[in-house]
């Protein structure tokens, strides 16, 4: 797990010594992803530098250092990441008269471009990566990003150099970037609150998609070009979906539980392999609990597992996830953190999320991760079981929405729409006591009422911004509203899975999880998150997903088998922080300073009158409005840091 950074020159204007600078700067933005080593890696033919920061996690001597020379010299790479399966891949290669220096995965993957290519390469490996990698014979440079996008990776433009990294700091570092706001990707991120692949919040830059890869031939490249027509997919989700549609498991239900609890038994293990201290997140929720108990199960000593509590009643999970720690006998370690602790994190987001990123859920991620890191230096998490097995609340209310809807007048539904939203969350949440975000899931119902598509009704309810308050910005297509990408014959339930797995994953989850714990130097894997797991889930009918108007149930049947149920089937809750209470408290005075009028205009990106419209409806408790103002104030707040 690292950062890695670099550039080409396509006019060589500047000399060697100057070039070595720059990606050494580009690279040193990014020391917090790798805190262990640096090195850079200059070729003495052509304009390119690759540069890389080191968190050493598998194989700590020299032998892991990167840039890495593959063992003929052909190639170089500068690699972040974790290949799982990279000793199988190693005894493999050993067995065609392959010989190794070291052990770390990086030499895997250079001794496999060299023996089989970098395609049949790409396909083979299994794991979490992001790279750059520099042919010297052909002269390509060639960019590839993970599956599910778990790794980041920006290319862009700096005047007439090509500089790619980890993150946008390292692009920024480039003295000839330009840091112009693309203000149709802006109104995009306001609709979702994150910026998907492969755009970019800034112009003359893109965000390399997860699944893809770039080519680029150095000696072909004249002047800068469109980055992102030239990204293609190695591994398209849609067809890896309908290929495994194709093998349906056709076993008893006892069958398939144990079957799957041995498949995540061999994801978990694999990930558990590290040469540094290794624990895991624990929120007591279905995700991470089955991961842990599976961990527990595996481990020869308790495992260190980490969470964190808040003060407020109906945001803290802390109580659940001790017990589950208790039952699987686990090393357990929570923190409680108060109202002004969770505050504090906020100026920081726009440092560590250098591109606006409004999931409020960071805050707590983020002190998790700091938390874990004082006795961790890797992690494991319950990422990826809520769109792997149908565990978002909408894949279950959604369908059931929309078929009841469906029988009613469009007059009918907008009246009962109007209705619901004018009643206050607040009015909703006192009236149901029993069922923890009553008002959102009221007001979320209510947004999609009226609408006819299932794709309308999934945008809406992934859309903070309806009609996002940008102006003069043009409808920007994302891979979900893209022909080649869209499923057939799925449920809307899978569909919505299918959906989340292409935008809401990479763009939300990953991203958020990644800059977190990188921002302190740890590695995160999410064993729910393999390949393996992804096809095994789509051969299977949806009813081992959802049943009885609940999500998981293949992953609750496993942990059945570890945890008594009482301790783990609750309505989920999420990993939340009260934002719409601080607004109207102690963050008012810093929403007012960035949403002010006559700052927002000066700027002139955005409908200021639909924003103080909905800053006023939220201080007076109408209307859900917490998640909207959120992905304006990230903005300006990020604006502040960077433009």
């Amino acid at each position: 797990m690292c950062g890695f950074a670099g550039l080409y020159a396509l006019k060589s204007e500047r000399t060697r010594s100057e070039l070595h600078v720059t990606a050494r700067k580009m690279t040193e933005s990014l020391a917090h992803r790798g805190p262990d080593s640096h090195g850079l890696w200059q070729d003495p033919d052509i304009a390119i530098v690759l540069g890389h920061r080191r968190l050493a996690i598998l194989d700590l001597t020299a032998e892991g250092h990167q840039p890495m020379e593959s063992e003929s010299g052909r190639f170089l790479i500068s690699y972040n990441g974790e290949i799982y399966n990279y000793a199988e891949l190693q005894h493999e290669l050993q067995q065609h008269g392959i010989k190794f220096r070291g052990r770390s995965d990086t030499e895997v993957i250079l001794a496999a471009i060299e023996h089989w290519g970098l395609n049949l390469t790409l396909q083979k490996i299994n794991g979490m990566f992001a790279f750059a990698l520099w042919d010297r014979k052909e002269r390509c440079l060639h960019f590839a990003r993970d599956r599910l996008g778990k790794k980041p990776l920006y290319i862009g433009w700096a005047g007439y150099n090509l500089v790619f990294g980890s993150e946008l700091k390292a692009l920024r570092a480039h003295p000839e970037f330009e840091p112009r706001v693309n203000r149709d990707v802006l109104a995009l991120y306001t609709r979702y609150g994150f910026v998907p692949a492969p755009h970019c919040i800034y112009e003359n830059a893109w965000s390399l998609p997860a699944g893809f890869r770039l080519m680029l031939d150095v000696t072909a490249l004249h002047a800068p070009v469109d980055l992102a027509t030239m990204m293609e997919p190695y591994w398209h989700p849609l067809r890896a979906l309908e290929e495994a549609q194709q093998k349906p498991v056709r076993k008893m239900e006892s069958a398939i539980i144990a079957e799957f609890e041995e498949l995540l038994g061999d994801c978990v293990r694999e990930r558990m392999v590290s040469d540094v201290p290794l624990g895991a997140f624990l929120s007591g929720g279905i995700d991470s609990s089955a991961v842990v108990a599976v961990m527990q199960k595996l481990a020869s000593r308790p495992v260190k597992t980490y969470t964190i509590g808040f003060e407020e009643a109906g945001f803290d999970e802390a109580a659940f996830a001790a017990k589950v720690a208790a039952h699987l006998g686990t090393e357990h370690h929570e923190l409680y953190v108060s109202a002004q602790d969770a505050l504090d994190v906020i100026p920081g987001l726009p440092e560590i999320y250098d591109e606006p990123f409004a999931d409020i859920s960071a805050i707590p991620t983020y002190l998790v991760s700091r938390f874990a890191r004082q006795d961790v230096t890797v992690a494991l998490s319950g990422d990826g079981g809520d769109e792997m097995l149908g565990g978002y609340n909408r894949h279950v209310s959604a369908p059931k929405i929309a078929k009841r809807m469906g029988a009613l007048p469009l007059s009918v539904r907008r009246v009962m729409a109007s209705a619901i939203g004018k009643i206050p969350v607040q009015r909703w949440d006192s009236l149901a006591r029993q069922l923890p975000q009553m008002g959102n899931a009221a007001h979320k119902a209510a947004s999609i009422m009226a609408l006819e598509s299932q794709e309308e009704i999934y945008t809406r309810l992934l859309s903070q911004w309806p009609e996002p308050p940008v102006l003069d910005a043009a409808h920007l297509r994302s891979l979900i509203d893209t022909p080649d990408w869209q499923p057939q014959d799925l449920s809307f339930a899978e569909k919505m899975m299918y959906w989340d797995t292409i935008l809401y994953l990479p763009g939300d989850i990953l991203t958020k999880v990644d800059r977190a714990s990188m921002a302190v130097g740890l590695e995160a894997r999410a064993p729910l998150l393999d390949r393996r797991i992804y096809d095994y889930a789509w051969r299977l009918p949806e009813t081992f997903k959802i049943r009885d108007g609940r999500g998981k149930f293949l992953l609750r049947e496993v942990l059945a088998r570890h945890l008594p149920r009482a301790l783990f089937e609750r309505p989920k809750q999420g990993f939340a922080v009260p934002a719409g209470e601080w607004l109207r408290g102690p963050l008012r005075d810093w929403a007012e300073d960035l949403l002010d009028e006559s700052a927002l205009e000066t700027q002139e990106h955005f409908n200021t009158q639909a924003i103080r419209d909905a800053w006023q409806a939220h201080l007076q408790g109408r209307g859900n409005h917490t998640g909207a103002l959120w992905t304006v104030l990230m903005f300006q707040a990020w604006r502040q840091r960077w433009l």
